[in-house]
């Protein structure tokens, strides 16, 4: 906990919402899997619910913040500031229908009315492109890495190097569907980016070192 908690407390400072939940999400699961007592689990949950309303009332979560959350409430309480990025999302990935309007041919894409569609609200682009069976195809390719990464953690049996491999799956899991949840309006807006897909160098960089920690363990195991 330790540990997690510098760099966490530095994300928060930025502010930097979704990562700090991302990070927190991993901890949490890595705690429950390594076989502490669900007192713990509980306690960590309501500390995490805690500190979240702390962190509002002290102004540490900032106005943005807040109106994201709003809208992810009611997204129609303010459609041309806050709620404007999510209800153009929702156009975008439900004009695709199932087969989508075809590769680099989006009309919503091409006229950029998601903002960020490059990086955080990637999916949109497939949504609108791919259509349905492109972004099932999207899902299942997550789906194979996350059973991969299941599998290395199941048969290691160093405990440190299953626990590294919970908790990469807690993180990519976690943030892939944080992400597309986002875009569809199922999860708040936190500017997370999609893993492997989204535009950006730090990301992809980060989600790399994961598969790393993935393939070391594996190597081991052998």
């Amino acid at each position: 906990l330790l540990v997690a908690a510098v760099p966490m407390l530095l994300i928060v400072s930025q502010p930097d919402l979704g990562t700090t939940i991302i990070i927190s999400a991993s901890v949490v699961t890595m705690i429950a899997v390594s076989g502490a007592p669900t007192r713990w689990v509980v306690g960590l949950l309501l500390l995490a619910l805690l500190g979240g309303f702390v962190a509002v009332k002290a102004g540490v979560v900032s106005d943005f913040q807040l109106k994201r959350l709003q809208s992810f409430v009611d997204p129609s309480a303010d459609p041309q500031q806050s709620g404007y990025q999510l209800r153009q999302a929702r156009i975008t990935i439900g004009s695709g229908g199932l087969i989508g309007k075809g590769l680099f041919n989006g009309p919503q894409t091409n006229g950029r009315f998601v903002p960020e569609q490059q990086t955080d609200f990637i999916f949109t682009v497939a949504g609108e492109e791919l259509g349905f069976l492109g972004s099932a195809l999207i899902l299942l390719f997550y789906s194979i890495i996350l059973v991969r990464a299941f599998t290395i953690a199941r048969r290691t049996q160093d405990y440190f190097g299953r626990l590294m491999c919970i908790g990469v799956i807690a993180w990519f899991a976690f943030q892939t569907f944080e992400n597309i949840g986002m875009t569809m309006g199922l999860m708040p807006m936190t500017g997370v980016p999609l893993p492997f897909i989204s535009y950006g160098g730090s990301s992809m960089f980060a989600t790399l070192i994961g598969i790393g920690l993935l393939q070391n363990v594996h190597l081991r195991s052998r």
